[in-house]
């Protein structure tokens, strides 16, 4: 099984939150590979900058290798699949993270409820 974890699920990991369901822990422990996308992190570095998350963006980018995780850059290939998304999230950052699921394709774990439209790829947790 390979994963796309959602921003929070991967932040969440990372601080072993009581958030996490075991659901998540679970799939992400049994899982063959789990893939981090670079769009997180730049996600975070603006949650930064705004106050919304109290990180350090160094730190976080450093735990994708030392989780066994790996990272997942944007391509060319993912941004051109964010034309054949519909509209039903605006999110620039979680269109770009469906649009890699899909495209690789990736099981994308979220708990975001509105992007479960997408694509069967999409595994609410």
């Amino acid at each position: 099984m390979h994963l796309l974890l959602d921003t929070h699920i991967f932040i969440w990991w990372l601080k072993d939150d009581k958030s996490l369901s075991k659901k998540a822990r679970m799939l992400i422990q049994e899982a063959d590979e789990v893939y981090i996308s670079s769009a997180s992190i730049w996600e975070a570095a603006i949650k930064i900058q705004l106050g919304k998350l109290d990180v350090m963006i160094d730190v976080l980018a450093a735990s994708i290798e030392k989780e066994g995780f790996i990272e997942l850059p944007i391509t060319a290939k993912h941004a051109m699949q964010t034309l054949q998304l519909s509209h039903h999230h605006r999110d620039p950052f979680d269109r770009i993270l469906i649009a890699q699921a899909i495209s690789e394709p990736l099981r994308f774990l979220t708990v975001d409820q509105k992007l479960e439209v997408y694509s069967d790829l999409v595994e609410m947790v």
